[in-house]
């Protein structure tokens, strides 16, 4: 069974705090979802786990399997176990998608003879169009396209730990369905602990949280069974951020380059 445990961990965006404490266990097997507002931190949480740059830490620890990973490159966490399901996946013109898994699979020395079918196959499962699979990444995708070839991705390369950022914005019903299905059934098929980044309950009609958390003020406030995600779409955030201490500062633009300079949170 492997773990990723992160303590008291504060991080900065050029210079200004963002995480301000977060302590979260996660075990193989176990959904995670963070719920919080706009500007408290999620997106910076999911960053600084995969080690994008522009992201400090100032403090606390993250380990996968007693494994600090502030010490390695993205590449290095990637091989760890380690996988960020992007919100804003990015294009990247003449590079395919069977290209980028087949380099991901050598480098990870799991390589096999059949990389096609099982990419069809696991396109098949999440509804997203196999004649895709040869075109470049993302290029020309729609946003639903977009999230579930980052969920073929997921099921290709069988990381340990799955950082979803909103995996479910950009999705209509039926491929909502078909993509939080399959991210359950890896939770059984090879153990995959999630941590699912997310602002609506429906994600959870099947993927099953075992665990909700409110995020805000940089950390996490309570945590709760699935219970809390529901009394949350009732009632707000507002309870929450208040008895942490004001409002959450306002959002930065959304950026969409996930290799820029980033100030979004």
């Amino acid at each position: 069974m492997s773990e990723l445990v992160i303590s008291d961990l504060t991080a900065e965006v050029a210079g200004r705090p963002i995480l301000t404490g977060v302590n979260l266990t996660v075990r193989s097997g176990e959904v995670h979802a963070i719920m919080g507002p706009n500007g408290s931190g999620k997106s910076t949480l999911s960053h600084v786990l995969m080690g994008r740059p522009g992201y400090t830490v100032t403090g606390g620890s993250m380990l996968l399997d007693g494994v600090e990973l502030s010490t390695l490159a993205p590449y290095e966490r990637a091989q760890a176990g380690l996988f960020l399901g992007m919100q804003y996946p990015t294009e990247v013109p003449g590079v395919s998608i069977q290209s980028v898994l087949r380099e991901s699979l050598v480098a990870a020395g799991r390589m096999g003879d059949d990389l096609y079918a099982t990419l069809s196959a696991e396109a098949a499962r999440v509804g997203l169009d196999p004649a895709l699979v040869g075109r470049s990444l993302n290029v020309d995708f729609s946003g639903g396209e977009k999230k579930r070839n980052e969920t073929v991705q997921l099921a290709l390369l069988r990381p340990k730990f799955a950082i979803l950022d909103e995996i479910d914005s950009g999705l209509d019903v039926d491929a909502l369905a078909q993509v939080s299905q399959r991210v359950e059934e890896a939770t059984s098929e090879w153990g995959l602990g999630v941590i699912a980044v997310t602002h609506y309950n429906r994600l959870l009609e099947k993927l099953h949280a075992d665990v909700v958390h409110i995020f805000a003020k940089g950390r996490i406030l309570e945590s709760g069974g699935p219970e809390l995600a529901t009394a949350l779409e009732e009632s707000g955030y507002a309870k929450w951020v208040e008895a942490a201490g004001g409002d959450e500062p306002a959002p930065v633009a959304a950026d969409t380059d996930p290799f820029a300079d980033p100030l979004g949170l």
